[in-house]
């Protein structure tokens, strides 16, 4: 069986090899944004938006992935559905209410950045939380998913440290941006039925935490996971609205470069993956005692972070060549160009984003608080306002000729 910290450099760049390739999924994600412009065009919050819900699905798959990984290490949960352990069933619990928590705090948030930003007003309010909270409702079911992924992969002597949540971004970000896409064409059709569909789903998550929370409130562990996450809950609420007021201008930038969109959710997968592959080895590490909590213990963790940074270098290239190709638009010239400036982008974002996640882990750890409740949440969140930042700043250097 696998233990954390036991393999060898190339045995952590082949599993974060293999795991970044299911990344390459989220171009489909990406090409859904693309085709459906329109939808997100049909109010000035819908684009918007998109980076917030991608990572309040991030912050609940981040959450369960982290904690689950460091659980099947250290033993506090088995690899089964049946039959599992306390900590197993409340874990599962916490992830359905932050679920709920997650959406809520999204669209309060974004009511405040869409009046400074977006040209919205309070009124918008219902509309706003409605689609959050159905999309997310339908998403839960990503929550088995990422459960199953974790068990096979750590009965097959995978470590779920680094197959886990790249595995799950990838799914997340297809499947929620699907979701997306159906709630606000629902939504924005206008009729009866639509709208009231997406209330329905809207309102099934609520009805499940009402039945939940009680038989849950006096479950510590239950408590201590469901308090810490909301603690880092604001954070994360406020750095996914700030990336979507930078797509905004993502959006102007790129108007008529449709292959950066189609991208856009890969890259921010991409980057997010290394930040959690580098987080949550090192939660890992810092449970079983191998690494000591602090900063300056970076340097006895390089081989997951050069082996995760050399991987998404390969991948963003990847996803430069694709991106051309799918649209047709392909030629020497704009693949250079393109790769020129996704590596740009690729430079800025992960060196900032491995500092923060093992900063995150390290400063957690020294608090007596649960990494797993905030390095890939918090990660996360910062990750798509970080890739999108880094992305502006390549698109602004290219055009001036740099």
């Amino acid at each position: 069986m696998f233990h954390a910290g036991s393999s060898s450099f190339s045995k952590s760049l082949k599993e974060t090899f293999v795991a970044y390739a299911f990344d390459l999924g989220g171009i489909v994600a990406g090409f859904l944004v693309a085709f459906q412009l329109g939808v997100f065009h049909a109010a000035p919050w819908a684009l918007a938006l998109y980076p917030a819900v991608l990572g309040a699905k991030g912050v609940i798959e981040g959450m369960l992935s982290g904690r689950l990984s460091t659980a099947l290490h250290i033993g506090t949960v088995y690899p089964k559905f049946s039959n599992n352990t306390k900590s197993f069933y409340s874990l599962i619990s916490a992830s359905i209410v932050l679920t709920l928590a997650t959406s809520v705090a999204m669209s309060a948030v974004a009511i405040v950045f869409g009046q400074v930003f977006w040209g919205i007003t309070f009124a918008d309010f219902p509309s706003i939380l409605v689609v959050i909270l159905a999309t997310m409702t339908i998403g839960l079911v990503l929550l088995a998913v990422t459960v199953k992924v974790a068990f096979v992969s750590f009965t097959r002597g995978l470590d779920p440290d680094i197959m886990v949540y790249p595995i799950m971004s990838m799914v997340a970000s297809i499947f929620i941006t699907l979701c997306y896409v159906a709630v606000l064409n629902l939504f924005f059709n206008l009729s009866v039925l639509g709208v009231s569909l997406v209330v329905f789903f809207s309102a099934i998550n609520v009805l499940i935490v009402i039945f939940i929370f009680p038989r849950n409130r006096h479950d510590a562990e239950f408590i201590k996971t469901v308090r810490e996450s909301l603690a880092a809950l604001m954070i994360v609420a406020v750095m996914v609205n700030l990336t979507g007021t930078v797509l905004r201008g993502i959006d102007r930038f790129a108007s008529r470069r449709i292959e950066f969109y189609t991208v856009y959710p890969a890259l921010i997968g991409l980057v997010s993956d290394v930040g959690s592959v580098v987080g949550s080895t090192a939660t890992t590490k810092l449970a079983l005692g191998m690494l000591k909590p602090k900063l300056s213990s970076i340097v006895y963790h390089s081989k997951n972070i050069f082996s995760a940074w050399f991987a998404s270098l390969v991948m963003f290239v990847i996803l430069a060549f694709l991106a051309l190709v799918i649209h047709g638009t392909f030629t020497p010239a704009l693949l250079y160009e393109h790769v020129i400036t996704l590596l740009l982008a690729n430079v800025i974002a992960v060196v900032l984003v491995v500092v923060l996640s093992f900063a995150i882990s390290i400063l957690t750890f020294q608090k007596g608080l649960d990494p797993g409740n905030f390095v890939i949440p918090i990660e996360t969140a910062f990750a798509a306002w970080i890739t999108s930042i880094a992305l502006l700043a390549a698109l602004g250097l290219m055009s001036l000729g740099l």
